[in-house]
């Protein structure tokens, strides 16, 4: 065998020695590579389970400024029916003022209106009281006299019924609040301040005077 052939096949026994080893070292990096890509993969699925863990953890246990966060939160349905409920109170409660307000103003208007009837009434009562004290002895015992006398009475009771009552004078003592005093006589007869005559007569609707009696006062 010639030189040039043999350095020849040393020379392709070497490529394929170094071919050999090549490719062994890529599978030495390859293997290398997967085992270090598996323990990364690991460490990787190790993190997301630490976490998930920890999402788990927070959900189940969360803390109490979250809790409160929570309940804070209202449905927007319920906040609207709180403000129509709270309006609708508010609404009634205006309405029942308004209601004794207009009740208390009808009373009063009433009790204004009654009192100037009254008034207007209590001439013609006087003027029956002096028709009846006009009546001649003779007569007194008539039809007409009775008749008239009936009907005064009626008239009485029917003021009486309304809340009407006369004030009593004759031997009470004066009151500036009931009485009104336009003559003043000095008479033992009579104590301090002692009302002797009754010159007209005064009246009182529901407890409030319509108009004082005038009177005359002893001493």
């Amino acid at each position: 065998m010639s030189k040039d052939k043999i350095k020849e096949e040393q020379e392709a026994s070497g490529g394929r020695q170094d071919e050999g080893a090549g490719e062994e070292k890529i599978e030495q990096e390859m293997s290398q590579e997967d085992i270090s890509g598996g323990e990364d993969l690991e460490s990787w699925e190790d993190s997301l389970e630490k976490e998930d863990s920890q999402g788990k953890e927070a959900e189940e246990s969360p803390d109490q400024a979250g809790q409160e966060k929570k309940k804070g939160k209202q449905d927007p349905k319920d906040v609207q029916i709180e403000e129509l409920q709270d309006r609708l109170k508010r609404q009634m409660a205006e309405f029942d003022n308004f209601r004794k307000r207009t009740e208390k103003e009808k009373s009063a208007m009433y009790e204004v209106g009654a009192r100037d009837i009254i008034e207007k009434i209590l001439p013609v009562l006087d003027n029956f009281e002096r028709g009846l004290a006009a009546v001649p002895e003779d007569l007194k015992g008539g039809s007409f006299a009775e008749g008239v006398e009936m009907i005064y009475k009626q008239f009485i009771k029917t003021l009486e019924d309304a809340g009407v009552e006369a004030i009593e004078a004759v031997g009470q003592q004066f009151n500036p609040d009931l009485h009104n005093a336009v003559m003043h006589i000095d008479d033992e007869a009579y104590g301090e301040n002692e009302i002797s005559q009754e010159l007209q007569k005064g009246y009182k609707y529901r407890g409030t005077v319509v108009r004082h009696s005038m009177v005359q006062v002893a001493n």
